[in-house]
């Protein structure tokens, strides 16, 4: 968008009505102005046609803009008062002028019905699309485990770096796995035994000669505790940093880059070349990483058997529950927690598996209703996978001022009856849905500038949220203060910000 000719062309069209007595709704027109630029290649006054206002109306606008049906004729009064300035101005001809108001005269019955449609949604979707999924169709973001600095180890004092709760699998399925360890098969195959293994028999004979995973645990452990010389992924210096490796693999539950991996050890082994690819392979035939694609993780068995060695080094080791035993509230918790993005998947589907569509949805609603802005967001998320047969548990959310607006959207993405959102309510959702950007916008600014600039709010609708009775409407309008890369629009934000620090609001 080149916003100086926007600007400009918003400054003349203000003082052309003041001199003529018009009245003129310069945020309604700047917004249409910017989405011409944005998306139909207009680069002044000029540029419009006819054909332009069709798709901008029609299409664009229902789209990204957060609006009511009743609406509709404020904006398209607007838009005819951008035709009259163009052609009183002497930028489009008179012809041309005529034809745009007859479309904007085809356009004007047609328009609420695009603003109602619920797959747009107004708004609502460009906010949505500001945070980071494209639509309200995709599932709000649930922390995961990050990708770890792999620049220095961690500190193996649990005072200092407390382990994570982490997830093991049960038993059975732990000895399914170990059968299919290389290295397990070829510790207990008949023959000599190759290294790594060879320097491993004895431990299968040490006292206690307790059961398979008992044993499988003193393997790990002396993998990791002791001097292996490279006997484990072909590299002393590789073997002598496999316990921080492996340790740091734990502490963030998730995959990591391989090429992360490699970085780090290159760097902890003083530059030495190291062949990663080697490395992990020979890691995996040991039963400890699994690799998939250019990312690796830990192995079920592995994260067992390193959680048994921090409990014998008498570290505090906790364990995760199974979410899908939890109840409502437990299961938003436990994924607000942190949970690696597959593990989430398969919880709430077990957890959903659990209830009928109308029992969960009332369960998940009830444990929205007063909570922050990032734990409602889960909750409605795992309500929109639910179908029609939730209709009358979601229809019960009416009755909340804090989930109607996310209860009318479901209802009406179903085809269900279901109210219009009032101004203050769109005001309201427009709040929450950004509140729940906060986490990733303080985490990197710059996505999330870039992801506003390109369908973030328009002014006058920014102007307006200090009016909002939400919790965190001030650190919302301070975030897009500081992120907006449109100055204007920035000074909306801060002028609202302190609007609703007076009114002692958040």
């Amino acid at each position: 968008m080149s916003i100086e000719w926007v600007n400009q062309a918003i400054d003349s069209l203000r003082a052309w009505g003041r001199a003529r007595g018009v009245e003129v709704d310069a945020d309604e027109v700047r917004l249409l102005c910017d989405y011409a630029s944005d998306y139909l290649n207009v680069d002044e006054p000029g540029d419009f046609a006819p054909e332009t206002f069709d798709e901008l109306l029609l299409s664009i606008y229902p789209r990204k803009v957060i609006a009511p049906p009743e609406s509709a004729p404020q904006t398209v009064t607007a838009a005819r008062t951008l035709v009259d300035y163009l052609e009183d101005t002497g930028q489009v001809a008179g012809p041309t002028a005529a034809v745009m108001r007859e479309r904007l005269a085809d356009i004007a019955p047609r328009l609420p019905e695009a603003l109602a449609d619920e797959a747009n949604f107004g708004m609502a979707k460009s906010l949505f699309s500001s945070i980071g999924p494209e639509s309200l169709e995709q599932s709000v973001a649930i922390p995961s485990g990050e990708v770890p600095d792999l620049g220095e180890a961690p500190c193996d004092c649990p005072g200092c770096s407390p382990l994570p709760a982490v997830r093991t699998d049960p038993p059975d399925a732990l000895l399914a796995g170990l059968a299919d360890v290389p290295l397990w098969a070829e510790l207990h195959g008949p023959g000599p035994h190759a290294e790594p293994v060879a320097g491993l028999r004895p431990l299968l004979d040490a006292e206690p000669r307790d059961e398979p995973l008992g044993r499988w645990a003193r393997i790990v452990a002396h993998l990791v505790e002791h001097d292996t010389g490279g006997a484990v992924t072909g590299s002393a210096d590789a073997d002598h940093e496999l316990y921080d490796l492996l340790d740091m693999l734990y502490r963030v539950r998730a995959r990591v880059p391989v090429a992360v991996i490699g970085a780090y050890l290159e760097e902890a082994s003083d530059g030495a070349e190291i062949d990663v690819g080697a490395t992990l392979d020979r890691l995996a035939w040991c039963g400890l990483v699994e690799t998939t694609g250019d990312e690796a993780g830990l192995t079920p068995l592995a994260v067992w058997a390193l959680r048994e060695h921090y409990l014998t080094l008498g570290l505090d080791a906790p364990q995760a529950p199974d979410l899908a035993e939890a109840d409502a509230t437990g299961l938003i918790e436990g994924l607000l927690d942190g949970v690696p993005a597959d593990l989430a998947e398969a919880d709430i589907t077990r957890w959903l598996d659990r209830r009928g569509p109308a029992e969960a949805a009332a369960e998940l609603f009830g444990a929205a209703s007063g909570a922050p802005a990032v734990a409602r967001g889960i909750a409605v998320t795992i309500v929109d996978r639910l179908g029609a047969e939730a209709e009358t548990a979601v229809r019960a959310g009416l009755d909340d001022p804090e989930l109607r607006p996310h209860a009318i959207h479901w209802l009406a993405a179903r085809g269900l009856p279901a109210p219009s959102l009032t101004q203050d309510e769109l005001l309201w959702v427009s709040v929450d849905m950004l509140a729940l950007a906060l986490p990733a916008a303080e985490e990197d600014p710059d996505v999330f500038s870039e992801n506003m600039a390109a369908s973030g709010p328009p002014a006058h609708l920014i102007e307006e949220m200090w009016q909002v009775d939400h919790p965190d409407v001030i650190e919302v309008l301070e975030l897009l203060g500081r992120s907006l890369a449109d100055g204007t629009v920035a000074k909306a934000a801060r002028k609202a910000a302190f609007k609703a620090r007076s009114r002692g609001i958040g």
